[in-house]
């Protein structure tokens, strides 16, 4: 069975928001899947993308093919350099916020 790694139209009409769903090739685009890796909002501003790395890596490893889009996502992510490189990508934290005190105005 070939797996893709591809988008699923969800919302209303005009609003569309995307799961990202691992599905055999010849269903459907919003048919049967076998386990959504995560989610894409466009309309959003900016977009949000959702996306669990571990099982998108996972799904990779297994033969899965990523649509051109798809493969665009998890390159945002840090996904596809997870999966190219075996190097789990550190979750970044904003120094800023981590460094500054908690109530620098109280006096």
């Amino acid at each position: 069975m070939a797996v893709k790694l591809r988008l699923m139209r969800m919302g209303k009409k005009k609003q569309p928001t995307y799961r990202v769903v691992a599905a055999d090739a010849r269903s459907p685009r919003d048919g049967r899947f076998i386990e959504i890796v995560g989610t894409y909002e466009p309309r959003r501003d900016p977009s949000v993308i959702k996306i669990d790395n571990e099982k998108a890596v996972k799904w990779l490893r297994d033969g899965a093919q990523p649509t051109e889009t798809v493969e665009k996502l998890l390159k945002t992510t840090g996904a596809w350099d997870w999966f190219k490189t075996g190097v789990e990508p550190t979750p970044s934290v904003a120094a800023d916020s981590a460094d500054a005190p908690a109530d620098s105005t109280a006096s």
